[in-house]
């Protein structure tokens, strides 16, 4: 294994860990780095969704042990996930993956506020 699979497989770990521990999925620390490394915004997002499908089914089995998991808030989150999914992944072809990076910024900093504003 070289280097960059090491670098890629320790980052994988830190978003598994971070993705766990907030339930943010990973993807707001997973993007920015395939982004780093030079994939372009589709690429990066598309990539980052297998890497969160198999963080997420990890975390899931973890926290179904420690009864944290609301299977029915769940189900239905992950229904109407499948539809704005859809449309998404349409979306992002149609953005520069400069204008994905604002765009995706904008989103990280307006989630940050509302997280230290909200009581």
């Amino acid at each position: 294994m070289d280097m960059s699979l090491w670098a890629i497989l320790g980052s994988g770990i830190l978003v598994g860990l971070a993705a766990s521990f907030t339930g943010l999925g990973g993807g707001f620390l997973m993007v920015p780095l395939l982004l780093f490394m030079g994939l372009s915004a589709q690429k990066a997002v598309g990539t980052s969704f297998l890497g969160i499908l198999i963080i997420s089914l990890s975390a899931l089995v973890a926290h179904g042990k420690l009864a944290n998991v609301d299977y029915r808030y769940g189900v239905w989150l992950g229904l109407g996930g499948v539809v704005g999914a859809q449309i998404g992944a349409q979306l992002v072809e149609h953005v520069s993956t400069q204008t994905f990076k604002r765009i995706f910024a904008f989103v990280l900093v307006s989630l940050a506020i509302f997280l230290i504003v909200k009581k």
